[in-house]
């Protein structure tokens, strides 16, 4: 009798190891082609391992994010509710991630943060379920709490570029210090893509911002209302006012004729020298995320010297000449730049 129980204990746990083997080479496929974006062949794939693994979590997972990408949302929720069910006791941050964002698309904006907070809870450390918490308050339009998800986010993973994106987007129309700072730190996470294209664009409007030249020799230089501080006030948090008066000044500088001879990139670091050196002046009377993470980056970044070598990234698909040889001979400073920004302590 206890021979019998082995060899049937035996050939259960051989059936079920060959379950999960099958199981798992067709969620690999289905994984490869949801990279493709054929999201329905993907669903089949995950369909067919769940037929022969039931409950197979990895599946699930997988499903649903496939789902959401298809836009069915509504399968979406279902699957994931099914692996949260069957799954209590395991890893579902990315079912969280799937299921909340599938409520965001329905237009369930309640609903959709009520589960990234279920998720958040459960998996504190998880950068995805702030950044997407953050998307989902920025489609409602309630963009101070979709910047403090942000935020969050980059103090779980400092290299997200895509919360540094967001960032940089919803800061650059009032509070456009902490704008530059967050599209800067993006083209060092993320250079030479179609998004590094676009924001170096965005710094570069960002930083002409209220200059134009009138006449030959005569310039106007509009301040924004937002910047100018009223000194019987309290201080603000994230308050970069002098340093957007700083670079208002030295932008203005970009008609002078010393510096109408020099190339675009040139006349960018002068600026953004300018930019980290005001940071280093005034940071001891100021506070906020952005002073606290982003600020002690880029003034680190000009005591090192590493601010030519930042800005040859950050123009590297101009196609400039100037700009192409620097790359070619510079190859040392890059490495130099790239090994310090790999190792800085972002808990400083």
């Amino acid at each position: 009798m206890k021979l019998k129980t082995l060899l049937l204990f035996l050939f259960i746990s051989s059936a079920y190891a060959q379950n999960q083997s099958d199981a798992e080479k067709l969620i690999n496929e289905g994984v490869v082609l949801h990279d493709k974006g054929d999201y329905s062949a993907a669903i089949d794939k995950y369909s067919k391992a769940l037929e022969v693994d039931k409950d197979n979590l990895l599946a699930l997972s997988e499903k649903a994010m496939s789902l959401n990408s298809a836009g069915k949302y509504v399968e979406c929720i279902e699957v994931s509710k099914h692996a949260i069910l069957t799954h209590s006791n395991e890893d579902l941050k990315n079912v969280y991630v799937s299921y909340a964002n599938a409520l965001d698309h329905l237009k369930k904006t309640d609903e959709a943060l009520a589960i990234y907070q279920e998720g958040i809870q459960k998996y504190p450390n998880y950068y995805q379920l702030q950044f997407n918490k953050g998307i989902c308050y920025t489609n409602s339009n309630r963009y101070n709490e979709a910047i403090l998800c942000f935020q969050k986010s980059l103090l779980i993973n400092p290299r997200h570029a895509g919360s540094l994106n967001a960032i940089g987007i919803l800061e650059m129309k009032d509070n456009r210090i902490p704008a530059i700072l967050a599209f800067s730190r993006f083209l060092i996470v993320e250079p030479q893509t179609s998004r590094s294209t676009k924001n170096l664009e965005n710094i570069k409007k960002i930083l002409a911002q209220g200059i134009q030249q009138t006449g030959k020799k005569s310039i106007t230089i509009n301040i924004n209302s937002n910047v100018l501080s009223d000194s019987t006030s309290s201080k603000k948090e994230n308050d970069f006012s002098q340093a957007d008066l700083i670079l208002s000044m030295a932008s203005g500088l970009d008609f002078d004729k010393k510096n109408a001879k020099k190339t675009e990139v040139e006349n960018f670091i002068r600026k953004f020298e300018v930019i980290c050196s005001s940071l280093q002046e005034t940071k001891n009377d100021n506070f906020g995320f952005y002073w606290e993470n982003f600020a002690p980056y880029f003034i680190e970044m000009k005591n090192k010297k590493f601010i030519e070598a930042f800005a040859y990234i950050a123009y590297v698909d101009s196609g400039s000449e100037d700009v192409v040889k620097w790359h070619k001979k510079k190859q040392s400073e890059l490495d130099k730049f790239y090994n310090w920004s790999k190792d800085y302590n972002w808990k400083n």
